[in-house]
Protein backbone atom coordinates (compact mmCIF):
# COMPACT_ATOMS: atom_id res chain seq x y z
CA UNK A 1 0.00 0.00 0.00
CA UNK A 2 1.59 3.31 -0.87
CA UNK A 3 1.72 6.00 1.39
CA UNK A 4 3.28 9.84 2.06
CA UNK A 5 4.72 11.74 4.75
CA UNK A 6 2.24 14.66 6.23
CA UNK A 7 2.35 18.18 7.53
CA UNK A 8 2.63 16.91 11.06
CA UNK A 9 5.29 14.24 10.49
CA UNK A 10 2.80 11.50 10.45
CA UNK A 11 2.57 8.98 7.91
CA UNK A 12 -0.55 8.58 5.62
CA UNK A 13 -1.63 5.42 4.19
CA UNK A 14 -4.11 5.49 1.04
CA UNK A 15 -7.24 3.84 3.40
CA UNK A 16 -5.80 4.64 6.93
CA UNK A 17 -3.86 7.07 9.52
CA UNK A 18 -0.61 5.29 9.65
CA UNK A 19 2.03 5.91 12.42
CA UNK A 20 4.99 7.74 11.14
CA UNK A 21 8.02 5.22 11.44
CA UNK A 22 10.53 7.85 12.40
CA UNK A 23 8.40 8.55 15.48
CA UNK A 24 10.99 8.42 18.97
CA UNK A 25 7.69 8.75 20.90
CA UNK A 26 6.23 5.52 20.05
CA UNK A 27 6.82 2.56 21.08
CA UNK A 28 6.66 0.13 18.09
CA UNK A 29 6.22 -3.89 17.95
CA UNK A 30 6.05 -6.63 15.96
CA UNK A 31 2.96 -7.97 17.61
CA UNK A 32 -1.16 -8.06 16.07
CA UNK A 33 -3.32 -5.00 16.37
CA UNK A 34 -5.28 -5.96 19.36
CA UNK A 35 -7.91 -3.66 18.67
CA UNK A 36 -8.87 -4.93 14.80
CA UNK A 37 -12.06 -6.69 15.66
CA UNK A 38 -13.12 -6.65 12.19
CA UNK A 39 -9.96 -8.04 10.81
CA UNK A 40 -9.79 -5.40 8.59
CA UNK A 41 -5.72 -5.91 8.39
CA UNK A 42 -4.30 -2.42 9.08
CA UNK A 43 -0.97 -1.49 7.51
CA UNK A 44 0.48 0.95 10.28
CA UNK A 45 2.98 -0.28 12.38
CA UNK A 46 1.63 -0.98 15.76
CA UNK A 47 2.26 1.11 18.39
CA UNK A 48 1.86 0.23 22.07
CA UNK A 49 -0.65 1.69 24.24
CA UNK A 50 0.20 3.17 28.01
CA UNK A 51 -1.99 -0.23 29.05
CA UNK A 52 0.72 -2.43 27.43
CA UNK A 53 -1.98 -3.59 24.44
CA UNK A 54 -0.83 -2.79 20.69
CA UNK A 55 -3.32 -0.45 18.33
CA UNK A 56 -3.27 0.83 14.89
CA UNK A 57 -4.33 4.72 14.89
CA UNK A 58 -7.67 3.49 12.45
CA UNK A 59 -8.41 0.57 14.76
CA UNK A 60 -8.07 3.34 18.11
CA UNK A 61 -9.71 5.40 16.40
CA UNK A 62 -12.75 3.05 15.27
CA UNK A 63 -12.57 2.16 18.86
CA UNK A 64 -12.72 4.80 20.76
CA UNK A 65 -15.75 5.98 18.12
CA UNK A 66 -17.82 2.92 18.97
CA UNK A 67 -17.60 3.98 23.20
CA UNK A 68 -18.29 7.20 22.72
CA UNK A 69 -21.68 6.01 20.50
CA UNK A 70 -22.34 3.60 22.84
CA UNK A 71 -22.83 6.25 25.72
CA UNK A 72 -19.59 5.73 26.99
CA UNK A 73 -17.85 8.77 28.56
CA UNK A 74 -14.04 7.15 29.22
CA UNK A 75 -11.54 5.38 26.77
CA UNK A 76 -11.17 2.36 28.32
CA UNK A 77 -9.03 -0.53 26.83
CA UNK A 78 -11.10 -3.86 25.91
CA UNK A 79 -8.82 -6.39 26.44
CA UNK A 80 -9.81 -9.49 28.74
CA UNK A 81 -8.88 -8.35 31.88
CA UNK A 82 -7.48 -5.25 31.05
CA UNK A 83 -9.60 -2.30 32.60
CA UNK A 84 -7.26 0.94 31.99
CA UNK A 85 -8.46 4.21 31.15
CA UNK A 86 -6.49 6.01 28.59
CA UNK A 87 -6.92 9.84 29.47
CA UNK A 88 -7.99 11.78 25.92
CA UNK A 89 -4.72 13.16 25.52
CA UNK A 90 -3.63 9.67 24.75
CA UNK A 91 -5.86 8.78 22.46
CA UNK A 92 -5.95 12.03 20.93
CA UNK A 93 -1.81 11.59 20.38
CA UNK A 94 -2.47 7.51 19.62
CA UNK A 95 -5.55 7.33 17.09
CA UNK A 96 -3.84 10.58 15.10
CA UNK A 97 -7.05 12.23 15.39
CA UNK A 98 -7.94 14.67 13.11
CA UNK A 99 -9.21 18.21 13.97
CA UNK A 100 -12.88 17.37 13.23
CA UNK A 101 -12.62 14.05 15.23
CA UNK A 102 -10.76 15.75 18.07
CA UNK A 103 -14.51 18.41 17.64
CA UNK A 104 -16.46 15.58 17.57
CA UNK A 105 -14.48 13.52 20.69
CA UNK A 106 -14.76 16.56 22.83
CA UNK A 107 -18.64 17.07 22.20
CA UNK A 108 -19.29 13.28 22.48
CA UNK A 109 -17.49 13.19 25.83
CA UNK A 110 -19.27 15.90 27.29
CA UNK A 111 -22.85 14.99 26.36
CA UNK A 112 -22.30 11.06 27.57
CA UNK A 113 -20.61 12.50 30.85
CA UNK A 114 -23.84 15.06 31.58
CA UNK A 115 -26.18 12.04 31.02
CA UNK A 116 -24.41 9.60 32.68
CA UNK A 117 -23.18 11.28 35.94
CA UNK A 118 -23.35 14.37 37.02
CA UNK A 119 -20.71 14.38 39.14
CA UNK A 120 -18.26 13.41 36.10
CA UNK A 121 -16.79 16.38 33.81
CA UNK A 122 -13.96 16.70 31.21
CA UNK A 123 -10.75 18.60 32.71
CA UNK A 124 -10.37 22.15 31.26
CA UNK A 125 -6.35 20.97 31.32
CA UNK A 126 -6.63 17.86 28.76
CA UNK A 127 -9.98 17.13 28.83
CA UNK A 128 -9.65 14.09 30.56
CA UNK A 129 -12.68 12.88 31.76
CA UNK A 130 -12.86 12.88 35.66
CA UNK A 131 -14.67 11.75 38.86
CA UNK A 132 -14.82 13.76 41.46
CA UNK A 133 -13.84 11.80 44.72
CA UNK A 134 -14.61 13.93 47.12
CA UNK A 135 -18.12 16.13 46.32
CA UNK A 136 -17.67 18.45 49.65
CA UNK A 137 -14.52 19.67 47.84
CA UNK A 138 -14.46 21.87 44.56
CA UNK A 139 -10.60 22.25 44.19
CA UNK A 140 -10.16 18.47 41.76
CA UNK A 141 -6.67 17.31 41.45
CA UNK A 142 -5.94 16.28 37.89
CA UNK A 143 -2.90 13.69 37.36
CA UNK A 144 -2.22 14.14 33.62
CA UNK A 145 -2.29 17.61 33.80
CA UNK A 146 0.33 17.25 36.79
CA UNK A 147 2.35 15.04 34.74
CA UNK A 148 2.50 17.16 31.30
CA UNK A 149 3.23 20.39 33.37
CA UNK A 150 5.89 19.35 35.82
CA UNK A 151 3.36 21.03 39.04
CA UNK A 152 0.88 20.45 40.59
CA UNK A 153 -2.58 20.89 38.33
CA UNK A 154 -5.93 21.60 40.10
CA UNK A 155 -9.12 23.08 38.71
CA UNK A 156 -12.83 24.34 39.92
CA UNK A 157 -15.40 21.73 39.58
CA UNK A 158 -17.69 24.14 39.31
CA UNK A 159 -16.58 27.00 37.03
CA UNK A 160 -14.36 24.79 34.95
CA UNK A 161 -10.74 26.95 35.52
CA UNK A 162 -7.38 26.51 37.13
CA UNK A 163 -8.15 26.49 40.99
CA UNK A 164 -7.83 30.28 42.60
CA UNK A 165 -7.46 30.55 45.69
CA UNK A 166 -7.13 28.29 49.26
CA UNK A 167 -8.43 24.56 49.18
CA UNK A 168 -10.28 22.75 49.93
CA UNK A 169 -13.77 24.91 49.47
CA UNK A 170 -17.48 23.56 49.10
CA UNK A 171 -18.83 26.67 47.84
CA UNK A 172 -16.57 28.86 45.12
CA UNK A 173 -12.95 29.20 44.19
CA UNK A 174 -11.68 32.53 43.80
CA UNK A 175 -12.05 32.98 39.96
CA UNK A 176 -14.05 35.83 39.10
CA UNK A 177 -18.02 34.77 38.21
CA UNK A 178 -17.50 31.29 40.07
CA UNK A 179 -21.00 30.41 41.12
CA UNK A 180 -23.08 27.44 41.52
CA UNK A 181 -25.75 28.07 38.63
CA UNK A 182 -27.89 25.41 39.41
CA UNK A 183 -27.86 26.53 43.43
CA UNK A 184 -28.56 30.48 42.12
CA UNK A 185 -31.73 29.17 39.94
CA UNK A 186 -33.24 27.14 42.84
CA UNK A 187 -32.63 30.37 44.89
CA UNK A 188 -34.11 33.44 43.10
CA UNK A 189 -36.39 31.15 40.74
CA UNK A 190 -40.24 33.02 41.00
CA UNK A 191 -42.97 30.65 42.78
CA UNK A 192 -45.67 28.66 40.80
CA UNK A 193 -48.87 29.33 40.85
CA UNK A 194 -50.95 25.70 40.31
CA UNK A 195 -54.12 26.04 38.39
CA UNK A 196 -55.83 23.25 40.03
CA UNK A 197 -54.37 22.63 43.26
CA UNK A 198 -56.05 24.15 46.07
CA UNK A 199 -54.08 25.30 49.08
CA UNK A 200 -50.19 25.56 47.63
CA UNK A 201 -48.29 28.68 47.76
CA UNK A 202 -45.25 29.37 47.84
CA UNK A 203 -43.23 26.24 45.79
CA UNK A 204 -40.34 27.18 43.72
CA UNK A 205 -41.39 27.07 39.46
CA UNK A 206 -37.73 25.22 39.94
CA UNK A 207 -36.83 22.17 41.35
CA UNK A 208 -33.91 19.43 41.35
CA UNK A 209 -35.19 16.26 41.26
CA UNK A 210 -34.73 14.16 44.26
CA UNK A 211 -33.88 11.36 42.72
CA UNK A 212 -30.82 12.41 40.11
CA UNK A 213 -30.35 15.97 40.75
CA UNK A 214 -31.53 17.30 37.17
CA UNK A 215 -33.15 21.02 37.35
CA UNK A 216 -36.79 20.43 36.72
CA UNK A 217 -39.04 23.24 36.19
CA UNK A 218 -42.74 22.98 36.12
CA UNK A 219 -45.25 23.64 33.53
CA UNK A 220 -48.27 21.56 33.88
CA UNK A 221 -49.81 24.16 36.41
CA UNK A 222 -52.83 21.47 37.18
CA UNK A 223 -51.30 18.98 38.45
CA UNK A 224 -47.99 18.83 41.63
CA UNK A 225 -46.53 15.93 40.05
CA UNK A 226 -44.32 15.47 37.56
CA UNK A 227 -41.58 12.92 35.93
CA UNK A 228 -38.49 13.76 35.43
CA UNK A 229 -37.18 13.74 32.00
CA UNK A 230 -33.35 12.61 33.03
CA UNK A 231 -34.56 9.94 35.28
CA UNK A 232 -37.70 8.98 34.73
CA UNK A 233 -38.82 9.04 38.27
CA UNK A 234 -42.13 10.83 38.87
CA UNK A 235 -41.87 12.79 41.86
CA UNK A 236 -44.28 15.57 43.76
CA UNK A 237 -42.99 18.78 43.03
CA UNK A 238 -44.85 20.53 45.96
CA UNK A 239 -43.01 18.14 48.93
CA UNK A 240 -40.02 16.31 46.72
CA UNK A 241 -41.70 13.19 47.77
CA UNK A 242 -41.79 10.06 45.32
CA UNK A 243 -45.41 10.81 43.86
CA UNK A 244 -46.58 7.42 44.57
CA UNK A 245 -45.53 7.99 48.38
CA UNK A 246 -47.00 11.58 48.34
CA UNK A 247 -50.66 10.21 47.09
CA UNK A 248 -50.29 8.10 50.02
CA UNK A 249 -51.33 10.72 52.41
CA UNK A 250 -52.70 13.83 50.01
CA UNK A 251 -54.78 14.06 47.41
CA UNK A 252 -53.35 14.66 43.39
CA UNK A 253 -55.07 18.21 43.81
CA UNK A 254 -54.59 19.16 47.46
CA UNK A 255 -52.07 20.28 49.70
CA UNK A 256 -49.20 17.79 50.74
CA UNK A 257 -49.33 16.26 54.43
CA UNK A 258 -46.15 17.88 54.91
CA UNK A 259 -46.33 21.02 53.22
CA UNK A 260 -44.53 22.86 51.18
CA UNK A 261 -40.95 21.89 51.05
CA UNK A 262 -38.52 24.70 51.29
CA UNK A 263 -35.96 25.85 48.44
CA UNK A 264 -33.27 23.76 47.55
CA UNK A 265 -30.21 24.82 49.10
CA UNK A 266 -28.09 21.67 47.99
CA UNK A 267 -28.37 19.17 44.74
CA UNK A 268 -29.12 15.72 44.75
CA UNK A 269 -26.75 13.21 43.77
CA UNK A 270 -27.58 10.23 41.82
CA UNK A 271 -27.19 7.14 43.24
CA UNK A 272 -28.26 4.44 40.37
Amino acid sequence: MGSNESNDGHTTCQAEKCYNPRDSTLRFVNTEDEFDFLYEGFKSRRALMSCGHAVTPTSLTNWCRRLLDQGESRFTCAQRGCVYEWPFSEVRKMALLTPEEIEYFKKALAANAQKDNLDTKLCPGCRSSLVRKETSNLSVHCTVCTANRGRVYEFCWQCLREWKGPAPRSDRCENDGCCNESLKALKNCPDITFESVTGVTGCPSIRACPTCGSLVQHSRKHCKSIVCPRCQVKFCFVCLKLAEECFKTSKISGQCSRGVAPRQSSIPMWKK
